[in-house]
C-alpha cells in the first residue's frame, strides 16, 4: 500500500554487484551525506540471483540492505524479470520472444522473451518467490518494483498469436460478427473459421491493427498485475508496490498498468544544458527522452495522469543519458531545477539512474551521480545539495495536487490507429508514425508557452458511467481534445453535454472522425458535434509549407477577441472547415486555403465548442491557448519574463505552494502577489517582495495568505 511520504524521497539505482571493488562503505555513507532516502536494487541481475538453474546466491544483497537500513535509507526491491539469464535462454529457446512471426529476437540485450510463456512464467515466479520471502521483510525495503520498463515489444509467438485469438473470441462471439465489426469484405478478407485469421506482421487492415495493439498492452498489463500478485503475497501493509513505466514503448498503457499497482512510477529523461532554456524556439518531439522544458513537464502530466494521483521518478538524468557520443552533464543548477520542476507536479520521489558510473556494459556511458573515478565531483555536490533541499522542505511539498488551467484528453487507442494510418508526414514524406503526439504537443506547448498549467486526462477516465459532465466542466473547465480519433457515440454525446453544461471545448483534427473500430464516419465531421460547434468539413489536406494566419476582427462584445502575433502560422494540416452558425476566429493567407476558417468557435448551451483545423506552430498554438484560458489577472503569480516559470499546487494540508524557475543564464526577478514563506531557508516574505532568482534557480513558496 502507497502512503504519502513525509518527505520527497531522493536517492538513486544502486548496483553494488557492478563494482570492481568494494566500495559498499564509501557509497553509503556518501549517499547518507547526500541525504539520500531511497536507492533501488536488484532489477537488473538474475543471473547473479540465480546464476544456474534452481541454485540461488540471495545473502550478496544483504550487506546492502543493512548498510542502507542503519543510514535510514529506504530500499526499493527490483525483481529482475525483464532480463534474464543465458542458462533460461538456452535451456528454453522456446521463450524468445518474435518481433515477426518465427523470427526470434536473438539473445543478448534484454527484454527478448515471449513473457506469457508457461516456461517463462514458471522461473519468473519461483526467483521472484526467492527473492521476496528472502528480503520482503527487510526492515529497510519499503516497495518493491515489479519488472522494469514493461511493453518494449509486439510479441509475435504461436502461443501469443493464440490468446489474440481467444480475446477476440470473447469480444466479437463469432468470426461472421468480426467480418462486419472489421469491414472484412474489403480485399476478400472475409473469414470462414477463426482458423482463416492472418498473422499480424502480414496485416494492413487497420481494425485488426488497433485490435492487435490493444490486445499486446493488455498482456502487458496482466504480466505486470500477475507479478504485483505475487508481490503482495510478501509485502507488508506499510509497504508499495509498482512498476518503472518507460512512457513510450508500444506494448503499453499506462493507464491499465497504473491501476494494478499502489503508485504510478516511471522514466523521466531529459535533454540537459540548452535542451532546458527559455526562451526557446525550437521544436522537437518528445520520445523516450524529452527534449525542451515544455517536454519535461508533459512528462510530469504524464505521470500524474496514469492514476490520477502523485507519482514516483524511478529513473532520471545524473549526467549524460543517451550514447557515448552524446554528452552534454547539466549546467549548474539544473539537477534542482529538473528535479523541483517534476516534484511541482506530483513527483514525490525522485531516483536517478544511477550512482556509479558503470566501468562496463552497454550503458558504460550513460553517466551516474558519481563518475568513472568514484570520486565526488561536481555532479555529486550539486545532488547533495538538492538532498539536504529536499530533506529541509519536508511534507510541504507532499500529497500535491497541480494546478491546471487548461486540461488536455488523452488516447492511447487513438495513438495507435494514427500509427496505422498517420495522417502526417515526416519530413521526407514517408508517415509519421508518431502522428497521434504531432497532433497532441503542439497543443500542450501551446500551453506551456502560455504560461498556463496543464492537467492530462485519460478519455477512459472521463468517459465513464461514473464522470459526470457538469462535474467536468467545473473541475475541467478547459477541455482541449486533440486527435481523438477513435471514439464511440457516448463518449461524443458526453463532450457535448461538457460543452452545453459550461464547459469550453477545444476539438482538433482528427477528433470525432472515426468510431470505436477506427472505421471513419459515415458523416461530417466532427461527428455529431458539428452542428453544436457551428461548423463541419468533409475535406482535408496536408501542407508542405507552413502557412502564415490572419485574426479576423470582432463586433465588440461578441466573442473574446483572439490576438495573434508576428509569426502565427499554420503546418502539415489544413481542415476544410464550413462555417455555418460558428464565429470565425483565424483564416489562411494563401489563394486557395483561405476558403476556409483555421479557428472558429460557437457558444453551445452555457459553454463554447471552438474547433482549430490546423497543427498550429509554436507561435499560433501560444496565442490559442492564451485565448482559451481566462485573462491573466486570473492568476497573478504568471509570470511576464520569458525565462520564468511559476507551476502552483496545493499539498496536503491545503496549503498553496508555488515553484518559481529562473530557465536562464540571465538573473530575474518575480514579484510576489502574497505573502509567502520560502520552503527551504523560512524566510518571510511580504506581499509584493521582489524575488530575486540567480541563473538556472528554483525557488518554492509557501503562501501565508490568499493572492492579491
Amino acid at each position: 500500500m502507497y502512503h504519502k511520504p513525509t518527505r520527497v524521497r531522493f536517492g538513486a539505482a544502486y548496483y553494488h554487484e557492478y563494482q570492481r571493488v568494494d566500495r559498499l562503505k564509501t557509497d553509503l555513507d556518501l549517499m547518507a551525506e547526500a541525504s539520500f532516502s531511497v536507492i533501488r536494487v536488484g532489477e537488473s541481475v538474475w543471473s547473479t540471483w540465480e546464476p544456474q538453474n534452481g541454485t540461488f546466491n540471495l545473502e550478496w544483497l544483504l550487506p546492502v540492505l543493512d548498510g542502507a537500513h542503519e543510514r535510514r535509507i529506504g530500499v526499493v526491491l527490483g525483481t529482475p524479470t525483464y532480463a534474464v539469464p543465458p542458462w533460461l535462454a538456452r535451456i528454453y529457446p522456446e521463450i524468445a520472444g518474435e518481433r515477426a512471426t518465427g523470427q526470434r529476437i536473438s539473445w543478448g540485450a534484454r527484454q527478448e522473451v515471449d513473457f506469457t510463456h508457461p516456461a517463462f512464467r514458471f522461473h519468473a515466479e519461483r526467483v521472484v518467490r526467492e527473492i521476496l520471502a528472502r528480503y520482503a521483510a527487510h526492515p529497510g525495503v519499503i516497495g518493491v518494483q515489479v519488472d522494469n520498463e514493461p511493453g518494449n515489444e509486439l510479441l509475435h509467438n504461436h502461443g501469443v498469436f493464440q490468446r489474440f485469438i481467444d480475446w477476440l473470441r470473447e469480444r466479437y462471439g463469432d468470426v461472421e460478427s468480426l467480418n462486419q465489426e472489421w469491414g472484412l469484405v474489403y480485399w476478400s478478407h472475409r473469414l470462414s473459421t477463426w482458423a482463416d485469421l492472418w498473422t499480424p506482421d502480414g496485416n494492413a487492415q487497420p481494425q485488426y491493427d488497433l485490435a492487435w495493439r490493444q490486445f499486446q498492452a493488455e498482456q502487458t498489463t496482466e504480466f505486470i498485475a500477475w507479478q504485483a500478485g505475487l508481490a503482495r503475497e510478501y509485502v507488508s501493509a506499510d509497504q508499495f508496490v509498482t512498476t518503472c513505466m518507460a512512457y513510450d514503448v508500444p506494448a503499453f498503457d499506462d493507464r491499465t498498468m497504473a491501476a494494478s499497482l499502489d503508485v504510478a512510477a516511471g522514466n523521466a529523461y531529459y535533454t540537459m544544458q540548452d535542451g532546458l532554456a527559455l526562451p526557446n524556439s525550437t521544436h522537437k518531439e518528445q520520445n523516450w527522452r524529452s527534449s525542451g522544458t515544455w517536454s519535461l513537464y508533459l512528462s510530469a502530466d504524464r505521470m500524474y495522469s496514469s492514476k490520477r494521483a502523485p507519482f514516483l521518478v524511478t529513473e532520471t538524468n545524473a549526467q549524460s543519458i543517451a550514447r557515448s557520443s552524446d554528452n552534454r552533464p547539466a549546467y549548474d543548477g539544473q539537477w534542482r531545477q529538473a528535479a523541483w520542476a517534476l516534484v511541482s507536479r506530483g513527483a514525490e520521489m525522485i531516483e536517478y539512474w544511477h550512482w556509479h558510473t558503470l566501468h562496463f556494459g552497454a550503458e558504460t556511458y550513460w553517466g551516474g551521480v558519481l563518475p568513472h573515478s568514484g570520486r565526488p565531483g561536481r555532479v555529486y555536490r550539486e545532488i547533495a545539495e538538492l538532498g539536504s533541499e529536499f530533506e529541509r522542505a519536508g511534507d510541504a511539498v507532499t500529497g500535491l495536487v497541480p494546478d491546471a488551467d487548461v486540461s488536455f484528453v488523452y488516447s492511447a487507442r487513438s495513438r495507435w490507429a494514427l500509427r496505422a494510418q498517420p495522417p502526417l508526414a515526416t519530413d521526407n514524406g514517408s508517415p509519421d508514425r508518431r502522428a497521434y503526439q504531432g497532433l497532441f504537443d503542439p497543443l500542450y506547448r501551446g500551453a506551456f508557452d502560455a504560461k498556463l498549467q496543464a492537467r492530462i486526462v485519460h478519455a477512459e477516465h472521463l468517459f465513464t458511467p461514473d464522470s459526470s459532465p457538469q462535474s467536468a466542466a467545473v473541475e475541467h473547465p478547459n477541455l482541449v481534445v486533440p486527435g481523438l480519433y477513435v471514439t464511440r457515440d457516448r463518449d461524443l454525446d458526453w463532450l457535448l453535454e461538457y460543452a452545453e453544461s459550461g464547459g469550453h471545448l477545444i476539438l482538433g483534427p482528427l477528433t470525432a472522425y472515426a468510431d470505436h473500430e477506427a472505421r471513419a464516419r459515415a458523416e461530417v465531421a466532427p461527428a455529431r458535434l458539428h452542428e453544436a460547434a457551428g461548423v463541419w468539413y468533409d475535406e482535408y489536406s496536408n501542407i508542405d509549407n507552413d502557412i502564415a494566419v490572419v485574426a479576423c476582427p470582432q463586433p465588440p462584445g461578441a466573442v473574446p477577441v483572439l490576438r495573434l502575433g508576428p509569426g502565427a502560422m499554420a503546418t502539415r494540416w489544413v481542415d476544410g472547415l464550413v462555417a455555418t452558425t460558428a464565429t470565425v476566429l483565424v483564416t489562411y493567407e494563401h489563394r486557395h486555403f483561405r476558403r476556409w476558417p483555421a479557428i472558429t468557435t460557437h457558444t453551445c448551451g452555457t459553454g463554447r465548442i471552438t474547433v482549430f483545423g490546423t497543427v498550429p506552430n509554436t507561435a499560433l498554438a501560444e496565442h490559442l491557448l492564451r485565448w482559451i484560458h481566462t485573462p491573466r489577472e486570473a492568476n497573478p503569480w504568471r509570470p511576464e519574463s520569458q525565462s520564468l516559470t511559476v507551476t502552483s499546487a496545493t499539498n496536503h494540508r491545503g496549503e498553496r505552494v508555488h515553484f518559481a524557475h529562473n530557465w536562464s543564464w540571465e538573473n530575474a526577478t518575480l514579484t510576489i502577489p502574497a505573502s509567502a514563506v520560502d520552503v527551504l531557508t523560512q524566510e518571510e516574505l511580504p506581499v509584493g517582495h521582489l524575488l530575486q532568482l540567480k541563473p538556472w534557480d528554483v525557488r518554492v513558496l509557501r503562501e501565508t495568505r490568499p493572492s492579491v
